[in-house]
């Protein structure tokens, strides 16, 4: 797992999980699945939340926390019938602690006929999510803007110079006497490209 100290923490990026990891922890009897993945919407989070209860329908508690948008302003977490604050909040905590966003943590509780207490509660699930984000790994996303061209075919080359200096994507392209480019890149990048984008003639910048 890679980590990132605060003063690496650059404004037009965030940090979040690189795939889906998945595991179980057991406590006096008690087994929790715990499953963490990197999501984008809370469409996505209601399709994996479903998902899990389906394959795992036997389970006693589905108890789980998300983040998501830059900032990680937007986020839940949800105790599943268990004692308030003793699940979903030690899962949201472990997210927060990693300083993660867009992710999606899941610890599953098959309940194994000795009862934690609501103190072994928090730190039965706190670890299963511990482990979800260890066996994870944290890997830094650039917040990225879209930008639509449009110019005549002479002023290609400029273009492709300003495409190239600073590693922008093309997503798109059609090239023809008026061409049009779709491109996205770093949002720490907008001022520095649209200005060197400016000095082109003909050329018309749309952004999305």
């Amino acid at each position: 797992m890679d980590h990132f100290s605060e003063n690496e923490t650059q404004l037009d990026s965030f940090l979040t999980l690189a795939g889906r990891s998945e595991g179980n922890y057991k406590d006096r009897g008690s087994k929790f699945l715990y499953f963490a993945l990197p999501v984008n919407s809370e469409e996505e989070i209601k399709t994996q939340l479903a998902s899990l209860r389906k394959a795992y329908f036997d389970a006693s508690h589905h108890c789980y926390a998300w983040v998501l948008g830059q900032d990680g302003s937007s986020f839940r977490a949800n105790d599943d019938g268990e004692p308030n604050h003793s699940a979903g909040d030690p899962i949201l905590g472990q997210i927060r602690s990693n300083q993660l966003t867009n992710v999606l943590i899941v610890v599953v509780r098959y309940f194994g006929g000795t009862k934690l207490g609501v103190s072994g509660l928090i730190q039965a699930y706190k670890t299963a999510a511990a482990l979800a984000i260890e066996a994870n790994q944290i890997l830094r996303e650039w917040v990225k803007i879209k930008l639509e061209l449009r110019f005549p075919y002479p002023a290609m080359n400029e273009v492709m110079k300003v495409v190239k200096a600073n590693g922008l994507t093309i997503i798109s392209q059609e090239m023809a006497l008026d061409c049009m480019l779709t491109l996205s890149f770093r949002a720490g990048l907008k001022h520095e490209v649209l200005e060197k984008l400016e000095e082109i003639e003909a050329l018309s910048v749309r952004l999305d």
